[in-house]
């Protein structure tokens, strides 16, 4: 667990330079499009990280079995195989991507010099920021035990029903995933007609009313229907929120903002981490299936919050 916490740590620590080279390199105008690509590409290699174990172990005949407790081989070398695409690709852009000197943004930036200050836009996006990564951070974590306990009757992560759950998760969030990848080139069409407040004001909302038809779904085949409303949400939180910030803020100042904006995914999680088994101990009886529930719900107030973001662009 606290190995896990590190690498989800690292990888989102290097993902955020990247998001202002994005911002750096591409006109004002032409920001959702960046992020929008790159929600394109996440999506992408989602899909393939999630699918990984199951095509290691039952294309390739990599071992599926845990003995005596230690990881499969399939999801050891998913690991192995994805830290490597990682080192390999941020290597790439490092001697591949140029970036504009410091000095050069300074003199791109027509405003002028002020004191450090918080753009509102920003703070007006951490609301929506915590509440939406506090619904990812519980979806993730309960979206098998509640799948296990409502379609496989069963809370024993040990029970061939349990690991029957988590195979069919994986399948239903590589769905996710993929939605993401395919509508992440709709949006910037959505955002020049509806604005991009408003856009991602209703992708939440689809997203919450997704988590929360975990409710009434009978049948586990089904719970397809709602992956493909978090694929939405999904596409939108990877890119308009750093979208709408990249427009608000000095282009001299684009990493240092994009680094203090990070904390906006990783503070909400950690919040989720502490709280969450508490809440579903003493206030949900055990029952996962309510996390997803309060994710859902979470979904929401952050789509309220979306608009009221003063979005100083259309589109």
């Amino acid at each position: 667990g606290g190995m896990l916490m590190i690498m989800d740590a690292s990888i989102n620590i290097s993902m955020e330079p990247f998001r202002a080279l994005v911002a750096d390199k591409l006109p004002e105008e032409q920001h959702t499009l960046g992020f929008s690509i790159q929600t394109l590409l996440i999506g992408i290699g989602a899909v393939l990280g999630s699918w990984l174990p199951y095509m290691l172990g039952n294309w390739f005949g990599v071992s599926k079995d845990g003995a005596d407790g230690l990881v499969p081989d399939n999801v050891a070398w998913s690991f192995y195989i994805g830290a490597l695409v990682l080192i390999v690709t941020i290597l790439w852009t490092i001697f591949t991507t140029s970036e504009y000197p410091p000095a050069v943004l300074e003199e791109a930036e027509t405003s002028p010099k002020t004191k450090f200050q918080i753009p509102p836009v920003m703070i007006q996006l951490l609301f929506v920021q915590f509440f939406s990564w506090f619904a990812l951070f519980s979806m993730w974590v309960y979206t098998t035990p509640a799948v296990a306990l409502k379609f496989f009757e069963t809370t024993d992560p040990k029970a061939a029903g349990f690991q029957e759950a988590g195979d069919w998760v994986g399948i239903l969030f590589g769905i996710y995933n993929g939605i993401s990848a395919v509508l992440a080139l709709l949006l910037p069409i959505l955002a020049k007609r509806f604005s991009r407040k408003g856009t991602h004001a209703l992708a939440l909302f689809i997203g919450g009313v997704s988590l929360l038809s975990f409710l009434v779904i009978s049948n586990e085949n089904y719970l397809i229907i709602p992956m493909i409303g978090i694929g939405v949400a999904w596409a939108s939180i990877l890119a308009m929120p750093y979208a709408m910030l990249a427009n608000s803020i000095p282009a001299n100042k684009m990493g240092m903002f994009m680094g203090l904006f990070n904390m906006s995914i990783t503070i909400p999680q950690i919040v989720s981490g502490i709280t969450s088994g508490l809440i579903l101990k003493y206030w949900f009886n055990d029952n996962p299936v309510l996390c997803i529930v309060m994710a859902g719900v979470s979904f929401l107030i952050a789509a309220v919050f979306s608009l009221y973001i003063k979005d100083k662009v259309k589109g």
